[in-house]
């Protein structure tokens, strides 16, 4: 199943004794009475929206209630003291931050995965197929920030079947896959300004000397570079790249803001979301119900009504519908949705990822030349109002005066000739404009393939 696509969590989470999904602790809601966050204020929030950022989500509520059932310490506004020795969230978060940065960068992270690929790495056999098929009608990149030693062992573990493409074709090394191999790429500085260009001693993992820029080489792995020498490599256009990542930041809105690439972002928590929105159905549709009993004590009430239904009990049960569809996602709830609105997450996603999937292999059941087009997106207005003719009575309405029909242009020869007259001997070349009567732009991003043929012709 593939997704295109063309505001916030209201999580209170605290320590792990005292997780609070879906409400305010008293503290939070004294400190933002409104859920309201200044502009000028937000350098004092971090979004932690990556599966990197399980563990130390997990490890900062951990510290926490650490510190809190600690007797040693006294808990205040802004952290913890015992005696003379103050420790900040701030300081707290930051020292998380920068242990987390250690192991990633310098720590044994990458050595303990690859002692254990089979417990870390997923391999699926459709891997070789898809990359196959997408070479023989265009050009296949990887670009990773990780260093070609580690590159070489995690790649060598996904392309280790003992067949080819397909069962019966004979096996391959992974570099057969790529038209370009690009390592050390430190993205999102890639899609930058990015690093100097250099060749890659596969044999040693060792850097050569020089900056490369010479024509794309099959066989030759790169480091660094930007996505600028992409494009001047592989001879393409932003358009003309569809960038496969899984970091919402680091990938997907770099390249989309930057480049102009198209973008698709594959989030592996996609498929238990589906699960939860097709296994729980009736609690979605139970929502649905509400809203619409909740509409109708209002239907036949205006501004002149003095009767002020009583709808509490409908709000409590909007509230305890919704809190067990949240937790049908788990402790932190969904990635999507926080009740009725979508997540930060969730708005970064439609913006900025044409496609996204629980995994891109999902390509593989799709034509190359296959036309993604997202669902016409409704607003309010159109969502609620059904496509039955509206006689808009201006008399009734003054202030809807922009409201164009038919009778404009009927009227239209008159008011030419009125407004004419009064100007007629300054004769300006084009007092009017003409009508459309040819298709000039599309408002959607689809190229046109047509269109394209006739430009280069």
């Amino acid at each position: 199943m593939m997704n295109i696509s063309h505001s916030y969590y209201n999580v209170s989470f605290w320590s792990i004794g005292e997780l609070k999904l879906f409400s305010f602790r008293p503290e939070t809601r004294e400190q933002y009475p409104n859920k309201f966050i200044q502009r000028d204020d937000t350098e004092r929030f971090y979004i932690l929206n990556t599966l990197f950022n399980l563990p130390e989500t997990y490890l900062l509520a951990c510290l926490v209630d650490f510190f809190t059932n600690c007797p040693r310490y006294t808990s205040c506004e802004t952290g913890f003291k015992d005696g003379d020795l103050f420790m900040s969230y701030r300081s707290m978060f930051q020292d998380v931050r920068d242990a987390v940065d250690w192991v990633h960068y310098k720590g044994s992270l990458k050595e303990k995965t690859v002692e254990n690929l089979e417990k870390y790495v997923v391999k699926d056999g459709k891997l070789p197929l898809l990359l196959s098929r997408m070479k023989e009608v265009g050009k296949v990149f990887l670009a990773t920030n990780s260093d070609y030693k580690y590159t070489d062992k995690i790649m060598t573990y996904l392309f280790d079947f003992p067949h080819g493409p397909k069962p019966g074709s004979s096996h391959r090394p992974w570099q057969s896959y790529f038209d370009l191999i690009l390592v050390d790429a430190r993205k999102p500085l890639f899609f930058g300004e990015g690093t100097v260009l250099r060749q890659v001693d596969t044999k040693t993992g060792k850097l050569k000397i020089g900056t490369y820029t010479g024509p794309l080489q099959h066989g030759i792995v790169y480091s660094g570079g930007s996505s600028d020498t992409i494009c001047d490599l592989l001879g393409a256009k932003g358009k003309d790249i569809l960038y496969i990542g899984d970091h919402i930041f680091g990938d997907i809105l770099k390249s989309k803001k930057r480049q102009g690439w198209r973008t698709f972002l594959v989030i592996p928590e996609l498929a238990q979301e589906l699960h939860v929105w097709t296994d729980k159905s009736s609690l979605f549709e139970e929502l649905q119900s509400l809203d619409i009993f909740l509409a109708e004590l209002y239907k036949h009430l205006d501004s002149s009504s003095n009767e002020r239904p009583d709808i509490s009990s409908i709000q409590r049960r909007i509230k305890k519908v919704t809190h067990d569809m949240d937790m049908c996602y788990g402790m932190m709830g969904s990635l999507f949705r926080s009740g009725s609105r979508q997540t930060l997450f969730a708005s970064q996603v439609m913006r900025y990822a044409d496609l996204y999937a629980a995994s891109f292999i999902n390509l593989l059941y799709y034509p190359f030349s296959y036309l993604f087009r997202a669902a016409h997106v409704l607003m309010p207005h159109e969502s609620t109002v059904e496509h039955t003719h509206v006689d808009i009575n201006e008399m009734e309405s003054p202030l809807a005066t922009r409201n164009r029909t038919s009778v404009d242009f009927k009227d239209t020869d008159y008011k030419r000739h009125q407004l004419t007259r009064s100007i007629s001997e300054i004769k300006p070349p084009n007092l009017f404009p003409l009508a459309p009567q040819e298709i000039t732009h599309c408002h959607d991003e689809d190229d046109d393939e047509e269109e394209e043929e006739e430009e280069e012709e």
